[in-house]
């Protein structure tokens, strides 16, 4: 019988970043997010460094103007994570592209998604970003 390894190459140990470093994404739910260790009831922009209230209640309603958070965090964003609350929703071509010629990648997906995307490509240190409507 061949035996599994024990560490090693095939080990997929996933690197995790230091929570008293950055903004970990810990639980959402109805209404509300946990975020390092502080709850929000609102929409949030959240970076590796800060966590701000974002003025958007519909994902639709993304835009440049309202993402401006996005360019105080350093280092700079190259992913933002939209959490478009329940389910995920089309953003605009033109939306995407003003977005994008603004160095921004963009992800679409479910809110529970987004954490969870987020929480991931901040342990691989990606630069990322996410902007989060609660469920």
């Amino acid at each position: 019988m061949i035996r599994p390894r024990q560490g090693g190459p095939s080990d997929k140990t996933l690197p995790t970043p230091d929570p008293s470093q950055v903004q970990l994404i810990r639980s959402y739910g109805p209404g509300h997010f946990l975020i390092g260790e502080r709850e929000w009831r609102s929409p949030v922009l959240v970076t590796p460094t800060r966590t701000t209230a974002w003025n958007v209640t519909r994902a639709e309603d993304l835009a440049l103007d309202n993402l401006s958070a996005l360019e105080e965090a350093p280092p700079p964003t190259e992913l933002l994570v939209v959490g478009c609350g329940p389910r995920a929703v089309f953003l605009p071509p033109a939306l995407r592209a003003s977005l994008k010629s603004a160095g921004l990648s963009l992800e679409v997906v479910d809110t529970g998604s987004a954490c969870r995307i987020y929480n991931v490509l901040l342990a691989e240190r990606r630069r990322v970003a996410a902007a989060l409507i609660p469920v």
